[in-house]
């Protein structure tokens, strides 16, 4: 099902089409799909490559970031991230720019995968630390390198707030809306960060977190890849159990108002979510829905 307008249609007929035109040697390898998020369609080529189709023309422009940054990134970062191996070019059928990574086995971050929700916590901020610390390499916050999660709070409220009224529409009779605007009112209101700029994944939803053996192993989909201020990063923890959202807000040591920051961020990418996707993504909207709930529970036991 298309997302987006413009959407690119995408099956496996043109894949093959595509590998056949660019990588030959790589053609005659089994096909299968392996997934479709937000922005990409993938699928598994073999049993060690994964082809990644973005759904539109705006979805596209992460891949030449991810084929610059990630090699220079990945020996610095504590975990497996996605190697690029082929940037695929546009063709007649499919007008948009591809790629081709190497495969990482894994399992999403789900109960039935994870073996110590704490321990997991802790070995997610051990990561984002090492993130952020590394080098910016020259990087700046400008062009691909710069999106609304690395920076202020603020400079959202209008976008957001219409998203919160879309969500008391739809979802309202079963989610506290007016409670979450609350909180979004309230983090408007307090000083916005001023600290140094630092690599920011963009996206570390469950989805994006892959386990091995009960543990962390690696972090794919660096499509929101950025530099820009941390806050936002740490509002995926509220995709995961208190137990791991706990362990994770200990070990990174997120004061106060980093933290009312973050959930407000939570509360951005959820309220946005079910607005944008409501009509046409339910599983989506179901994911957004669960971290708004989260949230919810948090503020009122803290």
């Amino acid at each position: 099902m298309a997302l987006h307008q413009n959407e690119v249609p995408v099956n496996e007929g043109l894949v093959r089409s595509l590998l056949d035109e660019q990588c030959p040697q790589w053609a005659g390898l089994s096909l299968s799909p392996a997934g479709a998020g937000t922005d990409n369609i993938m699928y598994r080529l073999g049993s060690d490559l994964l082809v990644r189709l973005p759904r539109t023309a705006d979805k596209a422009r992460p891949l030449r970031k991810e084929q610059e940054w990630l090699p220079r990134l990945a020996p610095l970062v504590a975990c497996s991230v996605p190697e690029p191996l082929h940037a695929g070019m546009p063709t007649t059928a499919y007008p948009l720019p591809w790629s081709i990574y190497r495969w990482i086995d894994g399992d999403e971050a789900q109960p039935d995968t994870v073996q110590d929700w704490s321990a997991f916590g802790t070995d997610l901020a051990a990561v984002v630390r090492d993130l952020h610390r590394i080098d910016l390499m020259g990087a700046t916050r400008t062009g691909d390198l710069s999106w609304y999660r690395g920076g202020h709070l603020r400079a959202c409220d209008e976008w957001i707030s219409r998203c919160l009224t879309d969500c008391r529409a739809t979802v309202g009779g079963e989610i506290d809306v007016e409670t979450l605007e609350r909180l979004w009112r309230e983090a408007l209101a307090q000083p916005e960060p001023s600290g140094p700029h630092g690599w920011l994944h963009g996206d570390l939803r469950p989805t994006n977190l892959l386990v091995q053996d009960g543990r962390l192993h690696a972090i794919i989909d660096f499509g929101g890849l950025s530099i820009g201020l941390p806050d936002a990063e740490h509002s995926t923890v509220w995709d995961l159990p208190p137990q791991a959202r706990h362990a994770y807000w200990d070990a990174v040591g997120l004061d106060d108002l980093t933290w009312t920051r973050a959930r407000a961020w939570a509360i951005a990418v959820g309220a946005s979510g079910i607005s944008y996707y409501w009509h046409t993504y339910p599983e989506f909207v179901a994911e957004c829905r669960s971290r708004l709930q989260a949230i919810l529970t948090d503020a009122a036991t803290r």
